[in-house]
């Protein structure tokens, strides 16, 4: 053969594409990546229908909780007998603290003295009233006072005796009745239950 397609020398013309080694490359890393994510995938399905792991199970079970106990003891609140009340009126109405004297002392408080609110605070207790006494009331007289007349306002002063003062606020209209004062006592004197941790 001769002319233009004459071969000379000792090497020979290369007959096929030269490969692309990028392309292989990049192939043979996505058949890894899906043979992975299948094989994920498979087991993900075989976890899920054979139940998986026994101790993750285990663990995702709900835990018994303990039946609930009391975190506080009972409150030891001074009873009735042990208050003694002292009644002032602030409002305009006139008898008004002598009522409120009889009825408490109906219901087994100790009453002290009745007259006329104070200057400082005739006329100027505007809601059903206030529990007035020292600080060692506010835990101990006034929550069982409060029983019979809810929503009483409550202020600590600087006295030293364990008397309290009632002052009668201008919304006064009556005291609790007994069951409902009685039913507030009860639940002021149960102990607390521990919170639930479950």
């Amino acid at each position: 053969m001769g002319g233009k397609y004459r071969i000379t020398g000792n090497t020979y013309p290369r007959m096929r594409r030269p490969r692309h080694r990028r392309k292989l490359a990049l192939s043979a890393a996505a058949a890894v990546v899906a043979l992975g994510l299948a094989g994920w995938g498979t087991l993900q399905l075989i976890d899920v229908f054979t139940g998986g792991n026994k101790q993750a199970n285990a663990a995702d079970l709900p835990k018994a909780c303990p039946s609930p106990s009391a975190s506080t003891p009972a409150k030891v609140l001074p009873k009735p007998a042990a208050i003694k009340v002292n009644i002032y009126n602030a409002t305009p109405r006139s008898g008004l603290a002598k009522a409120a004297a009889a009825e408490l002392e109906k219901r087994g408080f100790v009453i002290g003295k009745v007259d006329n609110a104070p200057a400082a605070y005739d006329k100027k207790v505007a809601g059903t009233g206030m529990l007035l006494g020292g600080p060692t009331a506010m835990n101990g007289s006034f929550p069982v006072l409060a029983t019979q007349l809810p929503g009483a306002a409550q202020k600590t002063d600087t006295r030293r005796t364990a008397d309290v003062d009632l002052i009668i606020g201008t919304k006064f209209k009556a005291f609790s009745t007994p069951a409902a004062a009685g039913a507030a006592l009860t639940a002021l004197t149960k102990p607390s239950p521990a919170p639930s941790t479950c």
